[in-house]
């Protein structure tokens, strides 16, 4: 069935300031990393009212339509920013998630990769936070659960930042198994061992400064492996950030290209024992640009080989 590649040109239209680490260019070095590779490509659709409000409130939906600029950039708080068309750009975000859902339980493809932006799992249930603004993951999770009637979602979050929007909008949710690894300590400020879920069903991995691909390795096939085989997931959905590399400049993490290769490859191993091999991976953060294309193109190459 292969790897979908889903995403839009209205996630170039979200701006930032110069200097930004989530730049347009992100977004430009990763599908120009991907070029050429075996991919079905599916246009990101705008989503609905209705899938955002799976995991925000109304009263946030509105609050964000009523701050959209005009013109120029307005700050949402001291790291996320506002431009004109960045609520469009969200909606493609959010709305390339559900269709990659979509798209592995009808058996059109495999796997899939949504290259978007803004990314979004630091968004809280009413709070825009570390350059996000809707749980993109999140809501892909509660689609898959509420509107195909899955009975059991795995969320990964490798991204070197907590994804501590993914674990509150997903806290409650007993169908959902949320497991993620982050440098520890390091902003957002959560992520410890000890915050477990409301239903047991969170799993932190915390990775202390300065440690690299060994030992990242050995806590997931210590703990995460485990847990997942033991869950027996009908979906898995990856928040693929690529800022654990060692070029990143967010953050203190020593990972290569090859440890993001054999993250992806063992988790597309263990969807194939319970979800069919369905995965679907949402770009997260990465803010080196060469380091980001690098690991997306061989991430992207780990799914399209799940995908055959």
């Amino acid at each position: 069935m292969g790897c979908a590649l889903i995403t839009h040109a209205d996630c170039l239209d979200h701006l930032t300031p110069d200097g930004h680490p989530e730049q347009v260019a992100r977004l430009d070095h990763v599908l120009h990393a991907l070029q050429g590779l075996d991919l079905l490509r599916l246009a990101a659709p705008r989503c609905e009212d209705r899938d955002i409000l799976r995991v925000h409130p109304q009263a946030y939906l509105d609050r964000l339509i009523a701050a959209l600029p005009g013109e120029g950039l307005i700050p949402l708080d001291e790291d996320t920013w506002f431009s004109p068309r960045s609520l469009e750009a969200a909606r493609r975000a959010v709305g390339g998630a559900v269709r990659a859902v979509d798209a592995v339980l009808a058996g059109e493809a495999k796997t899939a990769f949504c290259a978007t932006r803004p990314p979004g799992h630091h968004a809280e249930a009413e709070t825009p936070m570390g350059f996000c603004l809707f749980g993109n993951a999140a809501i892909a999770a509660k689609h898959a659960l509420d509107h195909h009637g899955l009975e059991r979602v795995a969320v990964v979050d490798f991204d070197v930042h907590h994804g501590n929007g993914t674990q509150a909008l997903l806290w409650d949710e007993p169908r959902a198994l949320v497991i993620t690894s982050q440098q520890y300590p390091l902003w957002p400020g959560t992520g410890a061992a000890d915050e477990t879920g409301g239903h047991h069903n969170v799993l932190n991995l915390p990775l202390p400064p300065g440690s690299g691909g060994a030992e990242m390795r050995a806590a997931y096939a210590a703990q995460a492996f485990p847990r997942l085989d033991a869950f027996r997931p009908d979906l898995v959905i990856l928040s693929a950030g690529f800022d654990a590399h060692a070029d990143d400049p967010l953050a203190e993490l020593n990972w290569r290209e090859e440890d993001f290769a054999w993250l992806t490859r063992e988790l597309c191993r263990i969807a194939q024992g319970s979800a069919q091999g369905r995965v679907v991976s949402v770009l997260e953060g990465g803010y080196d640009l060469r380091a980001l294309a690098d690991s997306a193109r061989v991430h992207v190459q780990e799914l399209i080989e799940a995908g055959r």
